[in-house]
């Protein structure tokens, strides 16, 4: 059973938030610790994450606010790890907080794993604009969800059927992977279109 991967963000995810709501309701995910998450260190989160999809190949990750730019500085610098997908939420600029500056610049490579942003509109974290440029550069599906703030429990994001329905579509399209994946544990190209709006 493919394991769902959870990561959230600064100043973690407790309840209401989706992320705590998601960990409750389904026995296949699991919400990381990832320490402080007042003061987030990259390198930890990193490594956290690492150790967590080592133990756990070929786990979907869901990543929100600077949880997912944790996974994507992961698929950019560590490609040698077995992802399945990766579900990003509302992915944060490090550069609008001194809080988040440590993650950096989001990574400008294009991933080999099936990717859904999912981004909002007026997020105060990033302009819907550059989130859409970061989709394409990740070589990811762009989901807009409209006008929802940062996709937290402050915009309303409590129980979210929504960010579920999402990550089965990852698990439908990557229900048959490759040969040279399943003799290798080598991971395929993504067979999603980059930065294509999903219904």
């Amino acid at each position: 059973m493919t394991k769902t991967l959870i990561v959230p963000g600064l100043d973690g995810s407790p309840a209401p938030h989706w992320q705590d709501w998601w960990a409750r309701t389904d026995p296949t995910a699991m919400m990381l610790d990832m320490g402080d998450t007042t003061r987030p260190v990259r390198e930890v989160w990193e490594a956290t994450l690492a150790v967590h999809i080592m133990a756990h190949p070929d786990s979907i990750l869901v990543g929100h606010s600077l949880g997912a730019v944790t996974i994507a500085h992961l698929l950019a610098r560590w490609p040698g790890l077995r992802v399945r997908a990766a579900l990003l939420v509302a992915p944060a600029d490090p550069a609008a907080s001194d809080r988040t500056a440590c993650f950096g610049a989001l990574p400008r490579q294009r991933f080999d794993v099936p990717t859904i942003v999912v981004a909002s509109r007026n997020d105060p974290w990033i302009p819907f604009d550059q989130a859409r440029q970061v989709a394409e550069r990740w070589g990811a599906q762009l989901h807009d969800i409209g006008h929802a703030g940062h996709i937290n429990a402050a915009s309303g994001f409590g129980p979210w059927a929504g960010g579920k329905e999402l990550r089965d579509r990852l698990l439908a399209r990557t229900a048959r992977p490759s040969a040279l994946r399943r003799l290798f544990g080598t991971r395929a190209p993504s067979p999603l279109r980059p930065a294509q709006r999903l219904a």
